[in-house]
């Protein structure tokens, strides 16, 4: 079974295969650096990761690339409001970025462009979409795309021109013709900082939000690549507009699969720094462990919604677990490559060659520590360890993971080793209630013992 995926501007699952046979090149909308990623962030880094991950492990090269908006108007506010330049602040949120998504087993992009070094590139699709009557200078010294000019326009998000008219919003005198339009280019604003301002033949200003994709991934990725992807969130109107500018300029369709992945819900409402109903990375590894913050994420499909709770979380640390203990119990056997026709492999590589179906992924994972537990077969131990590094799980030492975190985490190994000393002196002394006792006393603080012919064992609950 070859690949499948879910293209949006289709609607529908479709067979993949790379415009450049063997070669899939992807681009990602990344982060607005003015503040720490949220819970989010994460959800669509994951998605993608996983997304990069599959690609690589079907045997394709990959070029991979996930931009950083360093410039608008929410950086500059906050920028000023802090007292720093726009430069110290992006740059600060960045290495925040950089910590956040290595914490969460993230693997890099293979580019991580800034729209701040992409400004000339911005410019000359402006002038392209000028010459070809698809954008217009405004008397306030922007320059707006004219988006009925674009007999296209909706074709991503299903939006007729009728349906956008009915519920637009436009400002007094923003200079459009025409409530949809949307802005290229922005006119400085005497206000504004001057590193958030660039000499252009429409005078000084800076690239508006969109255009600034549309650069980096031509630039980058040629006129047309494989895979355009991001949160449901960007689809309208940052893709739409996209699609617009790109193809407008081009003449070229721009991405031929285009992904979403779904939001983060928190009491029924999508988690957003707007609502203010959001929790940070950091925030969430204050209280779970990085893999199972993963796990969680990993074991919803990324198209559907993902709700957020510690209830979640503690569930998803619990699952996590049993696969550990069932590699904790067994000394795997990893093989150095993966047998797809190993039936577990084979059963994995389905479900993940129909859209990234990681929640199926994830049940062939349960299944083979149930055969790992009965069996204790190491070689099974080590297809589960294998498969699971697909998904860029189970790569810890299995009895570390389980002693690590968790409840108990007032008592150090050496004093939870002292206890199961005093407990195996007590059941040498064949005084069996002093050995319950300890063990009970543990386990009131978190630590449970696992008792075989090899000794004991333990972790925290």
């Amino acid at each position: 079974m070859s690949l499948r995926i879910f293209n949006t501007l289709s609607r529908g699952v479709e067979p993949f295969l790379p415009l450049d046979p063997g070669h899939v090149r992807m681009y990602v909308c990344g982060m607005t650096v003015y503040d720490l990623c949220h819970l989010g962030h994460a959800r669509s880094m994951l998605a993608f990761d996983v997304v990069q991950r599959w690609l690589k492990a079907s045997g394709y090269r990959v070029t991979y690339v996930r931009n950083v908006t360093d410039i608008d108007d929410k950086i500059i506010a906050r920028a000023v409001r802090n007292g720093e330049t726009i430069t110290q602040l992006t740059n600060r949120m960045i290495e925040a970025l950089h910590q956040d998504a290595d914490a969460l087993g993230i693997e890099r992009p293979t580019h991580e462009p800034r729209a701040t070094d992409y400004v000339p590139q911005m410019l000359g699709i402006v002038r392209q979409l000028e010459d070809k009557g698809l954008a217009y200078r405004s008397p306030n010294g922007d320059v707006n795309y004219a988006v009925r000019k674009f007999p296209g326009y909706g074709k991503l998000s299903g939006k007729s021109l009728d349906d956008l008219r009915a519920g637009e919003r436009v400002a007094v005198d923003d200079g459009k013709q025409d409530p949809l339009d949307f802005v290229l280019w922005k006119s400085a604003k005497a206000e504004e900082p001057a590193e958030a301002k660039w000499d252009s033949p429409y005078g000084s200003g800076r690239p508006g939000w969109h255009i600034e994709c549309s650069a980096m991934s031509c630039e980058m990725l040629g006129e047309s690549f494989d895979i355009h992807g991001g949160g449901a969130d960007l689809q309208f109107p940052h893709h739409e507009n996209e699609i617009a500018q790109s193809e407008g300029a081009t003449g070229q369709p721009l991405a031929r699969f285009w992904m979403h992945n779904g939001f983060v819900r928190v009491d029924n409402e999508k988690m957003s720094k707007s609502l203010g109903n959001f929790f940070t990375i950091r925030e969430v590894l204050e209280k779970y462990d990085a893999e199972t913050v993963r796990f969680f994420v990993l074991r919803a499909h990324y198209r559907s919604a993902l709700n957020y709770s510690d209830a979640h979380l503690d569930d998803a640390r619990s699952a996590l677990k049993r696969l550990y203990t069932a590699l904790a119990a067994v000394k795997a056997e990893v093989p150095e490559s993966i047998d797809w026709n190993q039936p577990s492999a084979a059963r994995f590589k389905v479900a993940m060659d129909e859209d990234f179906g990681t929640p199926e992924a994830v049940a062939v994972l349960f299944d083979l520590a149930s055969e790992v537990n009965r069996t204790r077969d190491a070689s099974l131990a080590g297809v589960l360890q294998a498969l699971g590094g697909v998904l860029g799980l189970l790569q810890q030492d299995p009895q570390s993971y389980l002693q690590a975190g968790g409840a108990g985490d007032g008592l150090d190994e050496a004093a939870i080793a002292d206890q199961i000393a005093a407990r195996a002196a007590a059941k040498a002394a064949k005084n069996f209630s002093e050995a319950d006792r300890i063990r009970q006393a543990l386990l009131a603080q978190g630590i449970v013992l696992k008792d075989s012919p090899a000794g004991t064992t333990w972790e925290r609950a």
